[in-house]
C-alpha cells in the first residue's frame, strides 16, 4: 500500500514539471462561450464547468475566472473544460437547460449528470476535490494506478 501511495505522489507532482518540459509556454485554460458549445459534445470526454452571471462585469464571475485560471494544469489534468454565459437575454441552450439565477458554477461529470451547482465562486482546490470524488474520476485513478 506503502508502493502504490508513494507512486500516485511521485506521479502528482512529476506531473507540473513534466508538463512545463513539453509545454511551448503556460497551458491555456479550455474555455468556450455558453452559446457555442453543445454539453452533448464533452459527454464521455469532459468534464464541463458551467460559469453563469448576468454580465461579465459580475464580481463573482470575474473573481471566478481568475480562480480558475490560478492552476489551469490541475484542471487539465481532470479533463475539464470551462463554459462560461455572461448574456441572459441570448437564452441559450445552457442557460435552458441548467436554469440559472445570476451567478453560478455548475459541476458536470463525463457521464452529462449535472453533480454540484454552487452560487458563490470556488477555487480550483475545491472544484478539484469535488471532481475526485465523481464514480467516473475514482475509475480513471484506478485506471491509473494499473497501468504503473
Amino acid at each position: 500500500m506503502k508502493k502504490i501511495l508513494a507512486l500516485v505522489i511521485a506521479g502528482l507532482l512529476a506531473f507540473p514539471a513534466g508538463a512545463a518540459d513539453t509545454a511551448e509556454g503556460p497551458p491555456e485554460l479550455p474555455l468556450f462561450e455558453g452559446n457555442e458549445a453543445d454539453l452533448s459534445e464533452f459527454l464521455w470526454t469532459k468534464r464541463p464547468v458551467v460559469v453563469f452571471a448576468d454580465t461579465p462585469n459580475d464580481p463573482r464571475f470575474i473573481e471566478q475566472m481568475n480562480l480558475l485560471n490560478a492552476d489551469i494544469p490541475a484542471l487539465i489534468w481532470r479533463d475539464v473544460v470551462v463554459l462560461t454565459d455572461t448574456d441572459p437575454e441570448a437564452r441559450s441552450d445552457l442557460r435552458q437547460k441548467l436554469r440559472p439565477r445570476g451567478f453560478m458554477l455548475v459541476l458536470i461529470d463525463k457521464d452529462g449528470g449535472v453533480k454540484q451547482r454552487k452560487p458563490a465562486p470556488w477555487d480550483v482546490r475545491e472544484i478539484s476535490h469535488t471532481i475526485d470524488k465523481f464514480p467516473t474520476r475514482q475509475q480513471e485513478i484506478r485506471e491509473d494506478l494499473g497501468k504503473e
